[in-house]
C-alpha cells in the first residue's frame, strides 16, 4: 500500500477537477480524498496499491478535458482517516 498527497497546479479549478478526481479514483478502487486550495490549487491524497496510485498520478498528469496541469508536487502521507474517495470542502 501507498499513501501520497499530490498538490496539483494550473487550470485545475472551475473545470470540474475535483469531481473528475473522484470519479478516477473510485475506478481504480483507492481510498483518500480531493479538495480545491484557497491559492488555486487541488490537493489530493491517494491510498492503494502502488501500481494504482501511479496510475491515478499519469491521470492527474493529463486531468479533466479542460483542464491544463502545469505541475504535480508529490509526498509521503499517512493513511486516510476512513475508506473510499471523498470531496472535500476548499481548504
Amino acid at each position: 500500500m501507498r499513501n501520497v498527497t499530490a498538490i496539483i497546479s494550473g487550470r485545475v479549478q472551475g473545470v470540474c477537477y475535483r469531481a473528475w478526481t473522484a470519479e478516477q479514483a473510485g475506478r481504480l478502487g483507492l481510498s483518500g480524498w480531493v479538495r480545491n486550495r484557497t491559492d488555486g490549487t487541488v490537493e489530493a491524497l491517494f491510498s492503494g496499491p502502488d501500481a494504482d496510485v501511479d496510475a491515478m498520478i499519469e491521470k492527474c498528469r493529463r486531468g479533466p478535458t479542460l483542464a491544463h496541469v502545469t505541475d504535480i508536487a508529490l509526498s509521503a502521507a499517512g493513511a486516510p482517516d476512513r475508506p473510499g474517495f471523498h470531496m472535500l470542502p476548499t481548504a
